[in-house]
């Protein structure tokens, strides 16, 4: 793995969905010695969620009572 001229490197896609690392999830480095260690940041979960749910509130555009919607669903 090498890190480009801006600086980034690649987290291979097994690793960050095991750790749950996803876009803007906030990451701390630590030192020790010569290792660098990339760690989830605290409280990036919470900061995403809303950041999710800023995105999608008042998006929609259906003028229908929860009543209607569940009867369709439920065909």
């Amino acid at each position: 793995m090498r890190i480009t001229s801006k600086g980034q490197v690649t987290i291979p896609i097994d690793i960050r969905e095991k750790m749950g690392l996803l876009p803007n999830t906030e990451v701390e480095f630590q030192i020790q010695g010569n290792t660098v260690t990339l760690k989830k940041g605290t409280g990036s979960s919470s900061r995403r969620t809303r950041d999710l749910i800023n995105r999608i509130r008042r998006k929609a555009t259906v003028e229908m009572t929860t009543d209607e919607i569940l009867a369709l669903t439920r065909g």
